[in-house]
């Protein structure tokens, strides 16, 4: 399969109503086109990919290196370059344009972007701590995390060891996610429930690599519509 993802902009969140009243929460990302800028073969780089290019940017804050680059290529300077590997190349070439329709018939998809900056934080409220006691001889510090490392031997702190220090601000896959609805005129797509990051986070979206089996919102509503068609048996 050839697995290609988009990269969108998280716009916020809203909700959906369905005929049973049902209400669901939805995020809405927008979309960006994706223009297949190079198609790399096995000989080059001993992978097969291809290289897609999201977003405006001016020609005036691009690299001399990059600059070249996109002239080389005949192209429009791109923001952000993202590779995708692919099983089968000889169906992309240079030029090219994908946009929402490639998720039309995929109903799940997992979702990669950066989670909302905390900054500097304690163990408290970076590691749920409970913190020291209230009173009995604890003074100053009963917010902080307690003991740190040990005595002579080993005479270090653990690499990995919970102790304050920067939160958030980091990149996050959330997968499975259900598609609720696209607006393929707006470029939109409402997913349901949330995601890392805050508005306007670029967002990646890829086509789910588990293989779900579960069933969609709008496939439960209308499994309970068919029960309530099918008239009961009568009791004798």
């Amino acid at each position: 399969m050839n697995e290609i993802g988009l990269i969108g902009k998280k716009i916020g969140m809203t909700r959906e109503f369905y005929k049973t009243g049902q209400s669901i929460p939805v995020t809405v990302l927008k979309i960006e086109k994706g223009r297949v800028i190079n198609v790399i073969n096995e000989k080059e780089r001993g992978y097969k990919a291809i290289q897609l290019g999201f977003g405006k940017i001016k020609n005036s804050k691009l690299s001399k290196a990059m600059k070249g680059y996109f002239l080389k290529k005949n192209t429009e300077p791109k923001k952000t370059l993202k590779e995708f590997k692919v099983n089968d190349i000889a169906i992309f070439k240079p030029g090219n344009e994908f946009g929402l329709e490639i998720f039309k018939d995929i109903k799940f998809v997992d979702i990669r972007s950066k989670t909302i900056g905390k900054g500097f934080a304690g163990g408290m409220k970076r590691h749920n701590f409970s913190g020291l006691r209230a009173t009995h001889g604890v003074s100053v510090s009963h917010r902080s995390h307690g003991s740190t490392g040990q005595r002579q031997d080993p005479g270090k702190v653990f690499k990995g060891k919970k102790m304050a220090g920067h939160m958030g601000d980091k990149i996050r896959t959330i997968q499975n996610i259900e598609i609720i609805k696209s607006d393929l005129e707006n470029e939109l797509l409402f997913i349901k429930g949330s995601i890392p990051g805050a508005k306007n986070t670029e967002v990646l979206v890829k086509k789910s690599v588990k293989n779900i089996s579960k069933l969609t919102i709008k496939e439960r509503i209308e499994n309970l519509e068919k029960l309530k068609k099918t008239p009961e048996k009568k009791k004798k």
